[in-house]
């Protein structure tokens, strides 16, 4: 696909010899940059570097966000802007930091637009980090039929929906919670595919993976970690957490540890908000990137995995993450459910890039998850 003169954004913005210019994939880091650079992407304020990561943008939150009376889409009639014209409550200015309460509903402009190339479409995912706060977030378009599915082409602006579940949390102008893919083709690899991969690459570390719609994952509540801690589960009426700030929250103010018993289950209560790991160690090979399916209705009646996004060199070992898990953002619905040790909770799929990154996870771009066990989110100390 050529922009602006004839650079390829497909191959990762050089020069194509090698045959890619028509490959489906997502787009490596390079080729966001490229991207950019071609006015695929524009801000308010310029892309920093640090936003560009192996596969993905981070997004930021524009200067003020609008409390809505609930969550919507736009529809055929209507734009977002003029539905939240017609929901909206009142703005909430970001630019000196504001504070977001649980159980209510923003809608935030964001300071990046698109403008994409008819081959090229986008989705996104809350950050790591965000879903480790129990933070729902979603990107809307302004004429979007879903959320966080960009179509093909799309020119116009951006929008975060957020919903703190748990926490109440400070954002500002410029918080990063949500990251966003740019896509060519469907470049997801079917089981068969998959399969191969697993036994080239080793992508989980079972040693007979489960793989139907994706590589099956579980959860461990063996106590395998320290102190034969299994999990946390979140406290209620705590203090606001600072999206911004790393260690500035005190573990104990709002976490409760979990240790294993003897029978090695788990009930979740509903509406409570856990943290849990897989019992697999999760390999995305450098070429390739991943996601978690939020939400099978088939393994039970909870959510797992807000987050879903894996960067290209997530648990690779030349990139010092050999043995690293999913960590599981768990909340059940309606009724108590028993998780048991071993458990399937979800499944990985993962998708080919157009062209390998020249960076990854963990090679020194500030990734605080590589190489992790049960891991709360940066924002907490011990």
């Amino acid at each position: 696909m050529m922009l602006n003169g004839g650079m390829d954004v497909s191959a990762g913005g050089q020069a194509d010899d090698r045959g890619e210019s028509g490959r489906s994939g997502l787009l490596p880091s390079q080729a966001i940059r490229a991207l950019i650079a071609a006015g695929g992407v524009t801000a308010d304020r310029p892309v920093s570097p640090g936003q560009v990561q192996p596969a993905s943008l981070d997004l930021r939150l524009g200067d003020v966000a609008y409390r809505v009376r609930a969550s919507f889409l736009p529809g055929s009639r209507l734009t977002l802007e003029e539905k939240l014209t017609r929901f909206g409550l009142h703005q909430v200015s970001l630019t000196q930091g504001a504070v977001l309460e649980t159980g209510c509903v923003y809608v935030a402009p964001l300071q990046e637009r698109l403008a994409l190339p008819p081959e090229i479409s986008a989705a996104a995912n809350p950050k790591s980090s965000t879903g480790r706060l129990d933070v729902f977030t979603r990107v809307i378009a302004s004429t979007g039929a879903a959320f966080d599915q960009i179509p093909a082409g799309y020119h116009g602006p951006l929008y975060a929906e957020i919903c703190p579940q748990t926490f109440p949390i400070l954002v500002r102008s410029g918080s990063l919670l949500s990251q966003i893919r740019f896509r060519r083709g469907r470049p997801e690899r079917t089981d068969a595919e998959l399969a191969a991969l697993q036994r080239e690459q080793r992508l989980v570390s079972a040693e007979a993976a489960d793989i139907a719609g994706g590589i099956a994952l579980s959860v461990d509540l063996s106590g395998s970690f320290d102190a034969g801690l299994l999990g946390y589960r979140a406290k209620r009426h705590t203090g606001v957490v600072d999206v911004d700030q790393a260690g500035a929250c005190a573990l104990g103010d709002y976490w409760e540890p979990l240790t294993v018993g003897a029978e090695r289950r788990i009930i979740l209560d509903p509406d409570q908000f856990y943290i849990l790991a897989s019992k697999e160690a999760v390999h995305v090979p450098p070429d390739h990137a991943a996601e978690m399916i939020p939400f099978n209705p088939l393994v039970g009646e909870f959510r797992v995995h807000y987050a879903g996004f894996l960067d290209p060199g997530f648990g690779h070992a030349a990139a010092g993450g050999a043995g690293s898990r999913v960590v599981l953002e768990v909340r059940s619905h309606k009724v108590p459910f028993i998780l048991e040790d071993g458990q399937i909770v979800g499944r990985i799929t993962y998708e080919r890039l157009t062209g390998m990154p020249d960076q990854i996870y963990g090679m020194g771009i500030g990734s605080h998850y590589q190489a992790q066990g049960l891991k709360l989110s940066k924002h907490f100390r011990a």
